[in-house]
């Protein structure tokens, strides 16, 4: 019993894909963040465009 208990604390495959999953959503974090902040920009310079051919 006590070596399956052991053989469980040193065992680091878990640990790894919980590592892939943080670094997955810290790119998804970015890209969101990332993709907001342009579709903010492109609106005002396209309501800028508009007002100005009016």
């Amino acid at each position: 019993m006590m070596t399956m208990f052991a053989r469980f604390l040193k065992d680091e495959s878990g640990a790894t894909a919980i590592e892939y999953g943080l670094i997955a959503s810290l790119i998804a974090v970015a890209i969101i963040s990332g993709a907001t902040t342009l579709g903010t920009k492109l609106n005002s310079t396209f309501q800028n465009l508009s007002s100005n051919m009016k």
